[in-house]
């Protein structure tokens, strides 16, 4: 979870905005024969957070306003007309092949879209979450059927299911689900097999600006990655909030040691404190430290990447990193 999980800042403008935008855009539509009772669209239903939605049957216009939406898109096959991005990032992830990205045009910050930039772009599908956008379900659905999950990180892969389902795309969704196990395999065999790989405690650290430290518990993203490998993870993980995290200060960082430690950082390190506590006589004195095992890793790919083709990234870096 990044703190824009926590940053559910409501629109107090966007409703007007809105309102101007779907009358000049037709409640997301330009094309007469869209409205023609002879010309009936077809859709299909899918199941939702918000209940059964009517999707086109092949959409072509998709706007995502989240990462993983971003992510599973991509990973189909289908460049999104909009999306949103990071609120400490004008682009989009660079992990995401560049060719994929470069004409999307961005719609704002995750979790605060500017509904009126959404609505220009005549999208016919929306793909978000409620605990990004469920407030502002009523007004997305205005502009085009809209496709909620309930929440984002370790429930991403029925993520990847739903948004496969809305954009149509499952015959393209099994053949990722069998590339990403051969490499969950692959790597968990290169870390010597399941009984080496289970006795092997894992950690991940992150560091965020204006916040504690986080050290990752089980249910997440990257908790869900490690769980498929076969790795081990430490005890302290058990005592995560939520599952999500158990957050401490400098001052107890010791409770993160484990045989490997991967760290990241959103926002700036000295602000952060990564510089500060990685440079410290408590850090310097875990054993993953002192064993040369403690790897700096991109947040931006392995916590907010949140999907097939970020893990697919960050299970090659975990193989390299922990067989050199």
């Amino acid at each position: 979870m990044t703190p824009l999980l926590r940053d559910r800042r409501a629109l107090v403008a966007g409703s007007l905005a809105v309102t101007a935008a779907l009358a000049l855009a037709g409640c997301g539509s330009s094309d007469p024969a869209a409205d023609s009772s002879d010309s009936p669209a077809k859709t299909r239903t899918v199941s939702t957070a918000n209940g059964d939605v009517d999707v086109p049957a092949s959409p072509k216009r998709v706007v995502v306003l989240d990462s993983g939406e971003l992510d599973s898109a991509i990973t189909l096959g289908v460049r999104p007309v909009g999306a949103t991005h990071s609120a400490s990032e004008d682009a989009f992830p660079t992990y995401l092949p560049a060719s994929e990205t470069k004409d999307i045009t961005p719609v704002g910050e995750i979790a605060n879209a500017n509904l009126e930039s959404v609505a220009a772009l005549k999208p016919d599908l929306i793909l978000t979450s409620k605990v990004r956008d469920g407030e502002r379900y009523d007004e997305l659905s205005k502009i085009a059927p809209t496709v909620m999950t309930e929440a984002t990180g370790s429930a991403w892969k029925e993520n990847f299911q739903v948004h496969a389902e809305a954009l149509g795309k499952q015959a393209e969704a099994k053949k990722v689900l069998a590339t990403y196990d051969t490499q969950v395999a692959k790597v968990t065999e290169a870390l010597g097999g399941k009984e080496k790989a289970a006795a092997t405690d894992v950690n991940f650290v992150r560091f965020v600006e204006g916040a504690e430290i986080r050290i990752y518990g089980k249910q997440n993203y990257i908790g869900s990655l490690l769980a498929d490998i076969g790795t081990g993870r430490p005890p302290i993980t058990d005592k995560a909030k939520d599952g999500f995290s158990y957050d401490v200060s400098p001052e107890k960082i010791d409770l993160a040691d484990a045989d490997v430690i991967f760290t990241s950082t959103y926002g700036d390190p000295g602000k952060a404190g990564t510089t500060k506590t990685m440079n410290s006589g408590l850090w310097k004195s875990l054993k993953a430290a002192e064993n040369d095992k403690v790897f700096k890793v991109d947040d931006r790919l392995w916590i907010a990447g949140i999907g097939y083709t970020a893990a697919g990234k960050i299970l090659g870096e975990f193989e390299t990193l922990m067989t050199k």
